[in-house]
């Protein structure tokens, strides 16, 4: 048998890939089922932006191969979006590119700024495609912890302790995923002080910033950001888009310039008839998101019925697409979810799935109608 790289040594199978193969495995033994653990939105996307994909299609040139870097319409309501809802400059000629979805662009800034043995500050809990995505280039992993007595928060003096020459870049993530907890504008401003400071590349991920939330927040607001730091950004959970893949980075022309070399190398553009439906779906008013939240505020209040059942405590402050929730001192986060679903038939995701940190909590999604949440109740 032919060898696999050495690389892949460094990562394992992606959990939720894993498991719910087992999931499916158990639906087709004939259990009821119900997923709680992915942030796959369920509901639709706009009417109009359905409509604007549909009427693209008979365009010239609506099949051929399509610019790298989008187009330009499509940058300008990215540039429009910003400026409106995060009152943030960005040109759209140069400082924004792009993506089929923000997770290519982990693997896209990584593989523009990292060498090999290269340190990454990566969040503990935290998103896992961070920690695989730096093992996959080659570079080393240091994990900063976060905690719920700081509040999800960086906690400075202790990044202050560690060795930080090796250090290229910092992924942070507010809205922060799992626990929904939204960075106060001071930690921003720690934190572009921070790679300024250290020569450190900042990169914060930021996917959830409409749901459940009525003020969005971008780093790239703060003062001199642009100078070391980037966002990635997605329509995936604000306009229920996840299968079109559609993302962005944003930041100084100089750094996009660089992610431009990686990503066009590796795709062929995007389908011109989904970028046709993101500008409509950027031009949507606040509606739109109102309407949204609406729905995800009724499944929350269930979601937290339902973590009271289990005993669990939920943090109400949150946002984003999940619930965060802590369970009964002295038990495991993946017995009580591998206990839920054998007994239940509900699948929960543990909070050891992004991190060490995460022992102690477990993850819910508001990815299911308000129905499934009160079957999930009744079974408790």
């Amino acid at each position: 048998m032919i060898a696999a790289a050495k690389r892949l040594d460094t990562v394992q199978e992606y959990y939720f890939s894993q498991k719910l193969r087992e999931v499916r495995n158990l639906q087709m033994a004939g259990k009821p089922i119900i997923n709680m653990g992915i942030g796959s939105p369920d509901l639709q996307p706009p009417t109009a932006v359905l409509e604007a994909i549909q009427n693209s299609l008979f365009d010239a040139g609506a099949h051929k191969y399509q610019s790298y870097q989008g187009l330009p319409e499509l940058r300008k309501a990215m540039a429009d979006f910003y400026k409106n809802k995060y009152q943030v400059d960005l040109n759209p000629e140069n400082e924004i590119l792009p993506l089929m979805g923000s997770k290519e662009g982990i693997m896209h800034i990584s593989m523009a700024f990292l060498n090999e043995g290269d340190g990454v500050l990566i969040p503990n809990p935290g998103y896992p495609t961070y920690t695989s995505v730096t093992n996959l280039v080659g570079a080393t992993p240091v994990f900063y912890n976060l905690d719920e007595q700081n509040d999800w928060q960086p906690n400075f003096d202790e990044l202050e302790k560690l060795d930080l020459s090796n250090i290229k870049i910092m992924w942070v993530n507010y809205p922060h995923m799992p626990t929904g907890t939204n960075a106060t504008f001071e930690t921003l401003e720690k934190l572009v002080a921070f790679g300024k400071k250290h020569q450190i590349l900042i990169i914060n991920d930021n996917p959830y910033s409409f749901v459940l939330s009525k003020n969005p927040v971008s780093i790239l607001r703060v003062d001199g950001a642009k100078e070391v730091a980037l966002e990635l950004n997605s329509l995936s959970k604000t306009f229920n888009m996840a299968g079109w893949r559609v993302g962005m980075v944003l930041g100084k022309a100089s750094y996009i310039n660089e992610v431009l070399k990686v990503k066009s190398n590796m795709d062929s553009g995007m389908f011109y008839g989904i970028q046709k439906g993101a500008i409509k779906a950027l031009e949507l008013g606040n509606d739109w998101f109102e309407s949204q939240n609406k729905v995800y505020e009724e499944r929350r209040k269930l979601i937290w019925e339902l973590a009271d059942k289990l005993e669990c405590t939920c943090q109400k402050d949150s946002t984003g697409l999940f619930v965060w929730a802590k369970i009964p001192e002295g038990k495991k986060s993946e017995e009580v979810t591998d206990d839920i679903l054998y007994d239940k038939d509900i699948f929960i995701t543990p909070g050891t799935v992004f991190g060490s940190q995460g022992e102690g909590f477990i993850r819910f999604s508001l990815c299911v109608s308000s129905e499934v949440i009160k079957e999930a109740i009744a079974r408790i």
